[in-house]
């Protein structure tokens, strides 16, 4: 790699909470950051380039991801054709009229359907249709787990818990996969983040934590940022552990 050479991220799931405070610490850091998300690009956010750099797409229907990675390639191949990142961030977890998570009996299959379309199928297809832009830079791919994919959460409900799982998971077999094509795929499992999507009542969990605290999305971010740089450079195939000893 050039050592001017600009970088390039694509991020899915940009507008809000850990995928806002991701475009912030690269787009400070200097990178072109490429992001997805089922929203319009918001006139609120300062990032530059970031209205031509935002992609509008529903990952829950795979036409429209075949058609934002077609768009996706026209736009880094004005660039270079390089991608050196891509952090699959974006993840619903649907709850039950009254805001309750919904559990193995109550969710409805075509529900089922929907998380796994978003959590789990969007990001390998994502990262196969641009896996051609990531062998050029030898580039990192990130996906973003959960701490409720290690055990039962009192409020993330049991497709969400289970499509996390499960894509901690594929991130060992991507890791194994893409490895050869010089392409490191790690993963990382947050806890409870300090976001606009907590639920009710996590201030019970808070005094469970070891830290007593709260994580940061900033802190999230700097674990992302580490592992799409030189400094995790042997790292691949790992899921590190975001939520002040939440797991242990």
């Amino acid at each position: 790699m050039e050592p001017l050479e600009k970088r390039t991220l694509l991020l899915t799931g940009a507008s809000r909470g850990i995928g806002h405070a991701t475009v912030k610490r690269f787009s400070d850091a200097g990178w072109r950051v490429f992001s997805c998300s089922r929203q319009a690009f918001s006139d609120k956010c300062p990032w530059p380039m970031g209205e031509e750099n935002h992609i509008q797409v529903d990952l829950a229907d795979p036409e429209t991801i075949e058609d934002a990675i077609a768009l996706i390639k026209k736009r880094l191949k004005a660039h270079g054709g390089k991608l050196h990142a891509l952090v699959n961030n974006a993840a619903i977890s649907p709850k039950d009229a009254a805001g309750q998570r919904l559990d193995s009996l109550a969710t409805p299959l075509e529900l089922w359907h929907k998380v796994f379309a978003v959590n789990f199928f969007a990001p390998i297809m994502l990262a196969r249709g641009l896996i051609d832009e990531l062998k050029a830079t030898e580039g990192s791919i990130v996906n973003v787990t959960s701490i409720a994919g290690m055990r039962v959460h009192p409020y993330a409900g049991a497709a969400y818990a289970t499509s996390k799982a499960a894509l901690a998971s594929l991130t060992r077999e991507m890791a194994a996969d893409f490895g050869p094509h010089g392409i490191r795929v790690n993963a990382i499992a947050p806890g409870e983040i300090d976001t606009s999507i907590l639920s009710p009542g996590t201030e019970k969990i808070v005094r469970t934590i070891p830290m007593r605290r709260l994580g940061k999305p900033s802190e999230v971010a700097d674990t992302i940022y580490y592992l799409c740089t030189e400094a995790s450079s042997y790292v691949s195939g790992a899921e590190i552990h975001i939520n002040g000893g939440q797991h242990v």
